[in-house]
């Protein structure tokens, strides 16, 4: 028994050329005409999304590296001129820190002014008069004696025109005032150690000089801000220092993060210098510090433009001005100052200026060459594209070696003219050349 012929199948020559475009498209993969293994992502709608994803990918940003030096000196300007305000007109300690005497009476804020010239007509100086919860009126004095203090309550009650047991006297001491205070610093000095040692142990101990620093400049800002506007440091002021304190470190920790991540492997790659990685760290957490610090400082703003100064809510100004100033500061040095000065830092050491020479030579040799040059913009590229001249997705080699079979739809069609019979089958009997299917009814 014979099997019909198999159908006839066009040849090679007659199938039309399938492209590398083509069998990408049936493929259902993107297709890069430019031959690059990289297909350039679509560009975001909106145009804060397209600075973020540009800042992430180091197409756009700020040079904060390269401009290190200018920052230096802007940083150092802005610091002196918070020093020279803190010597000369230093702070303005409330009753907790320096001793002295607090009266509490029903009163309104119409009732304010009377009340404070009622103590000064007793003979006591008035540092502090303010309306607390809208319907009481606090006068904080010096230190006052027994009888000294008696009268000012006698004066205070028929000023307001209530009678003087409703005057609640209080008397703090300058020792427990000192006392705050000490137990304040020993807290802040153990805090910025177990800072320390964290940094150092879990990035580098440069890192560690980096945010130490910045936390400074935090610091001397904020106090220097403070003692130029005169508010009184109260306990709430150090609440709000070592909130700042948290704000800066935990800022300045993220970018550090970036910033490690990015120089891990360098020294194997040589794609960018430390400098440049670093750069590109602070440039792909930069909308995120922003977008942070923007939300701190909202709420902030509300308590110290709407309820200190619109509503007149005394007691919340020490508070929120050191945390507006303190949140505003830190921004600035998590972003702008912190690696900078790492980066200054680690470009002494004899790895990473190798580093730099590897990578200077060998951009300047992709620029003779003709190859891929070096990125462009304030800030290096974070993405790697391949060399160019290299083979695309689709492409086949034009030849292989001749142990290596390469098989195609040519290898497997017979090589005979079309319409042959196939090979028989085994146990089958074999045909002639060109004999077609017997016609009429088969002989048994």
């Amino acid at each position: 028994m014979t099997r019909p012929t198999d159908p006839a199948e066009p040849t090679p020559a007659e199938e039309p050329a399938v492209t590398g475009e083509e069998a990408l498209a049936d493929a259902g993969l993107p297709q890069d005409p430019a031959g690059d293994d990289v297909t350039p992502a679509p560009a975001p709608q909106g145009g804060r999304a397209g600075l973020a994803h540009r800042l992430y990918n180091g197409e756009a940003g700020l040079d904060v590296v390269g401009r290190s030096r200018l920052i230096y000196k802007i940083t150092a300007v802005v610091v002196l001129l918070c020093l020279v305000t803190i010597v000369f007109r230093g702070f303005n300690f409330g009753i907790d820190f320096e001793g002295g005497n607090s009266f509490r009476l029903p009163g309104s804020q119409e009732q304010l002014a009377e009340a404070r010239a009622a103590a000064e007509d007793a003979g006591a100086q008035v540092a502090t008069a303010q309306v607390v919860g809208g319907d009481t009126l606090l006068i904080r004095t010096e230190q006052l004696g027994n009888e000294a203090e008696r009268v000012v309550v006698e004066n205070l009650a028929a000023a307001v025109g209530v009678e003087p047991a409703q005057v609640s006297p209080e008397s703090v001491s300058a020792d427990w005032g000192q006392d705050i205070t000490d137990q304040a610093l020993v807290a802040l000095v153990v805090f910025l150690v177990a800072v320390v040692l964290f940094l150092a142990v879990r990035f580098q101990p440069k890192m560690a000089v980096g945010a130490m620093a910045a936390l400074a400049h935090d610091i001397v800002i904020t106090a220097g801000v403070y003692s130029l506007i005169g508010f009184e440091v109260t306990p709430s002021t150090v609440i709000g220092f070592l909130t700042i304190l948290g704000f800066s470190l935990y800022d300045t920790v993220v970018v550090f993060d970036k910033v490690d991540e990015n120089t891990r492997d360098l020294a194997t790659s040589a794609r960018m210098t430390w400098g440049e990685a670093a750069n590109l760290a602070v440039n792909q957490t930069l909308m995120r510090s922003i977008n942070t610090s923007v939300i701190a400082l909202l709420p902030v703003a509300g308590l110290l433009f709407v309820g200190a100064g619109l509503l007149g809510v005394g007691t919340l100004k020490d508070l929120a001005l050191v945390l507006f100033v303190g949140l505003a500061a830190g921004t600035y040095s998590s972003i702008v100052l912190a690696t900078p000065i790492v980066a200054d830092l680690k470009e002494r050491e004899p790895e990473v200026q190798a580093l730099r020479r590897r990578v200077l030579a060998r951009r300047s040799s992709a620029a003779r060459t003709g190859g891929a040059a070096a990125p462009s913009g304030p800030v290096a590229s974070a993405r790697r594209r391949r060399p160019a001249g290299g083979v695309a997705v689709a492409d086949l080699p034009q030849s292989v070696p001749a142990d290596v079979v390469v098989e195609s739809p040519a290898s497997v069609r017979p090589d005979g003219p079309r319409g042959a019979s196939a090979a028989p089958r085994p146990g089958a009997r074999p045909q002639r050349p060109g004999a077609g299917r017997p016609s009429g009814k088969r002989r048994r």
